[in-house]
């Protein structure tokens, strides 16, 4: 996981003092690169000391080995995306054409897929694979952009002939999680993981028994509390909404994985299931 991306994962999690500094360097993290640990602590009306103990939280030396890593991750992000847009991460001023809109919001996609990919933890995706797998209904809930992740793991699930339901509305989710029992699983999707109300889907599951999965970018809060097994993305924000739109990417990809792994655990009934739906629209398709 980049630095940037594991700042943006952990700042909700950070003290007052510590939360300054990580929002001054996803502000500009290039401004880090010109001046010294005294300017950045004075910019942030903070100690020096603070500003170690936060470059120790992200598992770094010192001052120093921050600025090395942010301008290695700033080179490289320069040459992947060709000088078609600013800093990633940084705001996208409002007169950008469209090649650097699109080049910019490529590249944020790009990378939120491949940290993630890159940062997942697979005994944790292993387990998931396997309470879904033997789970008679999985049932799923997010809120906004986080609710296309659970109706296209519906959707794909239901291809397989197994029971899914994804439920916007959370009235109707809650009921539906209070009426789970052992053996199935409630599925919820939180960026922030802070949704209060995925956070309640969760916690109302799992007092009813079912095994609770979280696909988050974050590594604290409610969201990741009620969850039994915690499914992480990494993913930055900046503007144009793009930070939702790659943390819906992201949370596709660990979909995707999680449809794979479970229509590999059951192969044979599998194949036939995806048989049988492709010949039941196999008619409509020549229209």
């Amino acid at each position: 996981m980049s630095i940037q991306s594991r700042i943006q994962a952990d700042r909700a999690s950070l003290p007052p003092s510590m939360l300054r500094v990580a929002d001054a360097i996803l502000e500009d993290p290039e401004r880090i690169l010109q001046g010294t640990i005294t300017d950045l602590a004075t910019a942030c009306a903070t100690s020096e000391t603070t500003v170690v103990r936060f470059c120790h939280r992200l598992g770094l030396s010192g001052f120093s080995k921050l600025r090395l890593t942010l301008a290695g991750e700033i080179a490289s992000e320069r040459v992947r995306r060709h000088e078609v847009g600013p800093t990633h991460g940084s705001d996208l001023p409002a007169a950008s054409a469209l090649h650097e809109i699109v080049g910019e919001i490529a590249l944020t996609e790009t990378l939120g897929i491949e940290e993630t990919a890159a940062a997942l933890d697979i005994p944790a995706l292993q387990r998931a694979v396997e309470a879904i797998s033997a789970a008679p209904l999985v049932l799923m809930h997010g809120i906004g952009a986080s609710a296309s992740g659970g109706s296209d793991f519906e959707r794909k699930l239901h291809r397989l002939g197994r029971m899914s339901r994804s439920i916007p509305d959370t009235h109707d989710a809650l009921v539906s999680a209070a009426l789970l029992g052992p053996g199935q699983v409630a599925l919820g999707f939180s960026h922030s993981g802070t949704t209060t109300e995925v956070a309640t889907f969760l916690t109302t599951s799992r007092g009813a028994g079912a095994t609770t999965i979280a696909i988050t970018g974050s590594g604290h809060g409610p969201v990741v509390e009620a969850a039994d097994i915690v499914l992480r993305t990494t993913v930055r924000e900046s503007t144009y909404r793009s930070g939702a739109m790659a943390s819906r990417s992201a949370q596709l990809l660990i979909v995707d994985c999680l449809f794979v792994a479970v229509a590999q655990s059951g192969r044979d009934a599998t194949v036939d299931a995806l048989r049988t739906t492709f010949n039941a629209l196999e008619e409509y398709k020549r229209r």
